[in-house]
C-alpha cells in the first residue's frame, strides 16, 4: 500500500502546489488527495487527513464517500465520475460536521484524479462550488452512467446463465439501490426463478415456477413487453386488486427482458424506501434491463453449447482404462480455456494380452467438433490396428494411410507405447508428438528418446521408427500431450524439462495424486491456452 507520507510524484500539477507569495513563502499550506480511476484513495498528506478529519490509514485504499459519511451522498461520486468522463476540473463543497465546509478541487489525469482541499471560505471554491443534490427530474448522473458502463463490461465477460445471474444480483443491488432483487426467466412456458438477493427462501419459492397465464407484474412484464414502476404497494393494488404486500417494501419496478422481440425473462427490482422512478432513472433501467436479457440470451446459447461439447468429448474419450493385471493407470483431460471446451486430444489404453498393453495418446490439430470428429476417427483406427497385434510404428504408418484417404485438412500428432510386462520393456513410436517422460524406480526422470516421425496426415509414404527402452516394475510412464508444457515465452525445451523435474519431486505410489500434480503444475485452468491429455502407467509386481 502507497504511504500516507510520501512526496506527490508532479509537484508541478495545481492539485499538488502550493501557493506562493512574492517573498516565496508559502500561503496555504496543500491539502492534497490522489485517487485512482476506481476512485480509491492512493495518497493523502498529513495536512489533508487533518481537514477531512480522519486517519490516513482508515482512507487508503477506499472510496472517500465509502468511508467518511459525510461525503456519503451519491452527489459527490457523481462528481467523481464526471471528472474522470470529461477529464477536466470539477469543484464541489461539502460540510464537514458540524459546520466546517471545504472546497474540492478535481483535477482528473490519465491514472486518476488529483484533488486539492482548502477551507470553503477562502474564496477559493468558485461560482459553481456548492452543488444541490439532484432533483428526481434532473437527468441522471455520471455516477450512474459509469455503473451501468461496469456492468455491461462486467456481464460481456460472462460466459453461462450462473454467471450472468450471480453477476447481474451482485452488481445491480449496491449498485442501483434496490433493497432486493429477483431474476426471471422464461422456461417451458413457464416464469423461473434464476436468480434473487435480498428476498427470503420462503417467500421466493411462492413464486418459484409463474404460470404466464396468471395476472401478476413479473408475467405481464414478460407478455406485454412494457416495464411497470409503482411508487407505493397502493399503486401496485390499483392495477393487481388481488396483489398482497408479503415482502416489506415500499416501491418496485418490473422490467421486460426482451431480445429481439422475443421475451426471455423478467427483471424484479424491490426498494425499501419510496422511490419516484423519474423519467431518467426509468430509461437507465430499462436500458439495464436490456443488458441483461442480451447477456442471459448469449449465455444459454453458451450453456447449450458447452453441455453439446461435453457430451460429444465424454463420447469419444473412454469410460475407463483398460483394466491390465499388474499395471496400474491413470488419466486426467482438461479442455482449453476458451471456445467450445471440445477438442482434438485423446488417449487410450488397450489390453492386448494378459501380459501386455497398447498406450496411446494424440493431438489433432484444432478445438471444436472437426477436430473432436476427426479425433474420433483417428482413435477408433488407433484401437482397431493396436488389437491386430501391429507394432507401434505399423500402428502410426497405417492410421497415416486413413488420414491419407479422409483428407481431412488437418494433422494429427501421435505417440503409441507398446508395454510388454512380461519382459519388462516398452517399444515406442511417435508422429511429431512430445517426448514421453520415465521416471525410473530409484526416482530418476528424463525424457524419452525416439526417432521423431512426420505429423499424420502430412504424407501417406511416411513411416514411423520403433525404439524399445527398459520398463522395470515401479517406473513411470508419463504421456501428454502439448497443453501440459507449451506456454508463450517459454521454451519448449525447458517446459519439458520443468515437468520432468515434478514428475522426479512426486511420490509415485499414488498415480491420481501424481497426475493432479502435474495438472497443477499446468496451472489453473483459465490461462491453458490449449487441450491437455495426460496418461500415466507404472508396471507392478
Amino acid at each position: 500500500m502507497t504511504s500516507a507520507t510520501r512526496q506527490p510524484q508532479n509537484p508541478a500539477s495545481p492539485a499538488l502546489s502550493a501557493s506562493f507569495g512574492q517573498d516565496g513563502g508559502p500561503v496555504v499550506r496543500p491539502r492534497l488527495i490522489a485517487l485512482d480511476l476506481d476512485g480509491r484513495l492512493t495518497y493523502i498528506n498529513p495536512a489533508g487527513a487533518e481537514l477531512v478529519g480522519a486517519g490516513a490509514a482508515a482512507l487508503l485504499g477506499n472510496r472517500p464517500w465509502e468511508v467518511l459519511l459525510w461525503l456519503h451522498d451519491p452527489l459527490f461520486e457523481d462528481r467523481y465520475r464526471a471528472a474522470v468522463v470529461s477529464r477536466r476540473p470539477i469543484t464541489f463543497t461539502a460540510t464537514r460536521p458540524p459546520d466546517t465546509r471545504l472546497s474540492f478541487r478535481l483535477y482528473p489525469n490519465d491514472t486518476g484524479i488529483s484533488v486539492h482541499i482548502t477551507p470553503a471560505d477562502d474564496g477559493s471554491a468558485g461560482p459553481h462550488a456548492t452543488a444541490a443534490a439532484p432533483s428526481p427530474a434532473e437527468p441522471v448522473g455520471a455516477a450512474a452512467l459509469y455503473h451501468l458502463t461496469h456492468v455491461a463490461a462486467a456481464l460481456a465477460e460472462a460466459a453461462g446463465v450462473k454467471d450472468v445471474v450471480e453477476l447481474a444480483a451482485d452488481q445491480i443491488v449496491p449498485a442501483f439501490g434496490p433493497a432486493a432483487l429477483a431474476l426471471l426467466m422464461l422456461q417451458e412456458g413457464r416464469l423461473r426463478i434464476a436468480g434473487h438477493r435480498g428476498y427470503g427462501g420462503e417467500l421466493i419459492s411462492r413464486f418459484e415456477t409463474a404460470s404466464l397465464t396468471s395476472d401478476t407484474p413479473a408475467v405481464r412484464a414478460v407478455s406485454t413487453g412494457k416495464a411497470s414502476f409503482y411508487r407505493s404497494f397502493a399503486d401496485l393494488r390499483r392495477d393487481y386488486p388481488p396483489a398482497r404486500h408479503q415482502d416489506d417494501m415500499a416501491s418496485w419496478a418490473f422490467l421486460p427482458l426482451i431480445v429481439s422481440g422475443r421475451p426471455v425473462g423478467s427483471l424484479v427490482l424491490a426498494y425499501d424506501a419510496p422511490r419516484a422512478f423519474p423519467p431518467a432513472e426509468r430509461a437507465l433501467l430499462t436500458s439495464l434491463a436490456g443488458l441483461i436479457a442480451l447477456a442471459l440470451d448469449r449465455a444459454r446459447l453458451y450453456d447449450a453449447k458447452h453441455s453439446l461439447a461435453h457430451t460429444l468429448q465424454n463420447a469419444l474419450l473412454p469410460r475407463s482404462l483398460g483394466n491390465v493385471p499388474g499395471l496400474d493407470a491413470a488419466a486426467r483431460y482438461r479442455p482449453a480455456s476458451h471456445g467450445l471446451d471440445i477438442g482434438g486430444d485423446f488417449y487410450d489404453l488397450i489390453r492386448r494380452t494378459p501380459t501386455s498393453a497398447i498406450a496411446a495418446i494424440g493431438d489433432v490439430q484444432g478445438h471444436n467438433t472437426t477436430a473432436a470428429a476427426l479425433m474420433g476417427q483417428v482413435r477408433t483406427a488407433v484401437h482397431a490396428h493396436a488389437t491386430s497385434g501391429a507394432s507401434p510404428g505399423d500402428i502410426l504408418a497405417r492410421t497415416n494411410g486413413l488420414l491419407a484417404d479422409l483428407n481431412p485438412g488437418l494433422f494429427v500428432s501421435c505417440l503409441i507405447v507398446h508395454l510388454d510386462l512380461a519382459r519388462h520393456s516398452a517399444q515406442l513410436a511417435t508422429a511429431g508428438h512430445p517426448p514421453a517422460l520415465l521416471r525410473h524406480p530409484d526416482g530418476r526422470a528424463e525424457p524419452v528418446t525416439a526417432p521423431a516421425g512426420l505429423l499424420l496426415g502430412i504424407t501417406p509414404e511416411a513411416d514411423y521408427a520403433t525404439v524399445d527402452i527398459p520398463l522395470p516394475s515401479g517406473s513411470v510412464l508419463a504421456l501428454y500431450t502439448d497443453g501440459l508444457v507449451e506456454r508463450p515465452g517459454v521454451d519448449i525445451d525447458d517446459a519439458i524439462a520443468a515437468v520432468t523435474d515434478r514428475l522426479a519431486a512426486t511420490p509415485p505410489e499414488d498415480l491420481d495424486a501424481l497426475a493432479d500434480a502435474l495438472l497443477g503444475h499446468a496451472g489453473h485452468p483459465t490461462p491453458n491456452p490449449d487441450d491437455i491429455a495426460l496418461l500415466l502407467v507404472r508396471p507392478h509386481h
